[in-house]
């Protein structure tokens, strides 16, 4: 005789995470891919990415506010892209390489003000 044994696993949903999570990416306007148009190419975004999370994460920021992973459609292709904040967004340009133009003058503008 075989015995078999039913487990039922119940999780809990945490109603408040997912709100929480739908509020945050109210916030999240700017996609990493857009980037592409000012000359940044897909490494590049990705170094300058992970750098500015690598910021926000030990300066104990909460990263949910301010980036979140997406895919996204360029040129009939599905892209891993990550949708950020306005602070996400100008700590990528912050971290993104400074030969480019748009770059520097974004730099240089956050200095001045």
């Amino acid at each position: 005789m075989e015995i078999t044994l039913f487990t039922r696993e119940c999780k809990p949903v945490d109603s408040i995470a997912h709100f929480m999570d739908f509020y945050y990416s109210l916030q999240l306007r700017y996609l990493a891919s857009d980037l592409l148009n000012q000359g940044l190419t897909p490494k590049q975004i990705n170094d300058a990415v992970i750098k500015a999370m690598g910021i926000g994460k030990s300066s104990g920021m909460d990263l949910r506010q301010h980036f979140r992973p997406v895919f996204s459609g360029i040129d009939k292709e599905i892209i891993s892209d990550c949708k950020l904040s306005h602070f996400a967004y100008g700590l990528v340009l912050m971290n993104a390489v400074t030969e480019l133009s748009f770059v520097g003058n974004f730099q240089v503008d956050v200095l001045q003000q």
